[in-house]
């Protein structure tokens, strides 16, 4: 099975990438469905709802599709596993975040077989809810719709 879109790539490509630098990158998102955003919070049910209100006003999901709903929140805890280094907590262990994100969702196999795929990714920082005091992080996740 060759790969034709990667949208892990992408997602982090979006969430890492101000306006005028995705400019550069147009092209490669036209064989996908995307949106973006950002979420700052110490809690991670916030920065979670962030995402998923995105990507149900954007159209990238379906509200009233269950298995579209479940595949976008696995991939945004998969996705948070990497933001927060492993343990999935913030304002319980003292630290923020400010994150940008991005939700992606596209084919990514040349068998149409395997269906639609969802990547969400996170770009920002964590730390201790002192300005100054935060560190750059990175989360990836992906999961089959």
């Amino acid at each position: 099975m060759t790969q034709t879109v990667k949208i892990g790539k992408l997602a982090m490509l979006l969430a890492s990438l101000d306006e005028s630098e995705r400019e550069l990158f147009i092209d490669a998102f036209e064989q996908v469905e995307y949106c973006q955003g950002k979420a700052g919070s110490m809690e991670v049910q916030k920065v979670i709802a962030a995402v998923e209100t995105a990507a149900k006003r954007n159209g990238i999901i379906s509200e009233h599709v269950y298995r579209e709903t479940h595949a976008l929140y696995h991939a945004i805890l998969e996705s948070l596993q990497g933001v927060t280094r492993g343990q999935i907590g913030v304002g319980n262990m003292m630290r923020t975040v400010g994150l940008r994100f991005a939700v992606v969702r596209g084919k990514p196999y040349d068998r149409s077989e395997e269906g639609e795929w969802i990547a969400v990714a996170f770009y920002g920082t964590i730390g201790a809810p002192v300005k100054g005091l935060e560190h750059e992080t990175f989360g990836l996740g992906i999961n089959h719709i």
